[in-house]
């Protein structure tokens, strides 16, 4: 079994991915040109957003949008604490402070309450400028942005919305990647859409941005490449990664996301009587589920029951291990004005099941069985 069978969706694909990769070797035009244009078009088109620029990875586009916002030393930018490293590294890159924000623990996602308590300990302490808000869609489901857009507006904040993990998720038919003032995603091969490589996207309905985006993502370019207006970075999205894309978009709207929350909803029915606590996506929400993670109980070992697993064939992973502010690379640069107890919870706790929209049932009872009859032994184990 695989964690996410890339395998099997190739497969089930491979004719319309062969074409697209044939058409840009004939072409020769291998950065940049129509397959990207035509991508961009179509993800905006979905999206719902007037614009969409492709670039090299997920990480450059959030730098990218931090870029065009001039965002930098002295600026406080507020990013979850439990969240991949990517979401708090763009702004000490910028030479801003990222200042971690404590979690949801039914959703994984920013506490709006904690947000808000967070900038006001900044504001109060004096020595940074709240200037934006990274609001990450964890594991595919679309942060509460009904409030954090709120909190934004009330201190005047920008917001950027980090959907490596959340393209295709949505509140209340509105999609993720259009709720920031920016917002991004990730074309990583094992996000909910992935490339064969690495890949990206940026969203915008700002005109400007838009021509910032594009010039910052190709060294500063002005009215040519060999125009140089601002110092810029190299991230340009490929037309190889481009054309596989285009494959696999229809794919995933017309097929993908209605199978893997198909798969989502037999784990929580299969282990609805379990000792686990199951992922939520709560009213309204429309969840891409980018992992199937759940919180395992206290008393029980980790470690034990991946290993456990892993004896019947059933890989599992762990998003995240670790807090970010303690992340080595944060020591003395960073801000955590209000505790982050759920974060540290989460962290010791989460665990991520094998999910994907190709996953059959019985792959998942067999992941589900051999998960009760562990707690099983477990309970038995400390009763003795």
């Amino acid at each position: 079994m695989e964690f996410r069978d890339l395998h099997v969706q190739y497969n089930n694909i491979k004719e319309n991915i062969h074409r697209e990769i044939e058409e840009v070797l004939d072409s020769s035009h291998f950065i940049g040109g129509e397959k990207v244009s035509d991508l961009e078009a179509q993800l905006a088109e979905y999206v719902g957003v007037k614009h969409c620029v492709g670039c090299a990875n997920g990480t450059d586009a959030l730098q990218l949008a931090l870029m065009v916002w001039e965002v930098g030393p002295g600026d406080a930018v507020f990013v979850p604490d439990f969240t991949f490293f990517s979401s708090g590294e763009v702004v000490s890159a910028v030479g801003a402070t990222p200042v971690f924000v404590d979690i949801d623990l039914s959703t994984f996602n920013m506490n709006p309450a904690k947000l808000e308590e967070a900038i006001s300990a900044i504001l109060d302490e004096g020595k940074l400028q709240p200037r934006v808000v990274v609001a990450v869609d964890l594991f595919g489901l679309p942060a509460d942005y009904p409030a954090i857009k709120g909190i934004c507006e009330k201190y005047d904040l920008l917001l950027l919305e980090d959907g490596a993990q959340g393209f295709g998720g949505a509140i209340a038919g509105q999609r993720a990647c259009s709720f920031g003032d920016i917002s991004t995603t990730s074309f990583f091969p094992a996000k909910p859409l992935g490339c064969y490589g690495d890949g990206g996207a940026i969203f915008t309905d700002n005109d400007e941005w838009d021509n910032l985006l594009r010039s910052f993502a190709i060294h500063g370019k002005g009215d040519c490449r060999y125009d140089n207006v601002r110092v810029g970075m190299n991230s340009r999205l490929d037309a190889i990664q481009a054309g596989v894309l285009l494959a696999k978009l229809p794919v995933f709207i017309s097929e993908e996301l209605e199978s893997v929350n198909r798969v989502a909803a037999l784990y929580s029915d299969a282990l609805s009587n379990c000792d686990l606590v199951l992922p939520t996506v709560p009213e309204g929400y429309f969840s891409s589920w980018a992992q199937y993670t759940v919180l395992l109980p206290d008393g029980v070992s980790r470690q034990d029951v991946q290993e456990a697993l892993a004896e019947q064939g059933i890989p599992t992973m762990v998003y995240y291990p670790k807090p970010m502010h303690d992340q080595l690379a944060f020591e003395n640069a960073c801000e955590v004005p209000v505790a982050c107890a759920d974060t540290s919870y989460a962290c010791e706790r989460v665990l991520s099941l094998p999910l994907s929209p190709y996953l059959t049932d019985r792959e998942v009872l067999h992941v589900c069985d051999h998960l009760k009859t562990i707690f099983e032994k477990s309970l038995r184990s400390r009763r003795n």
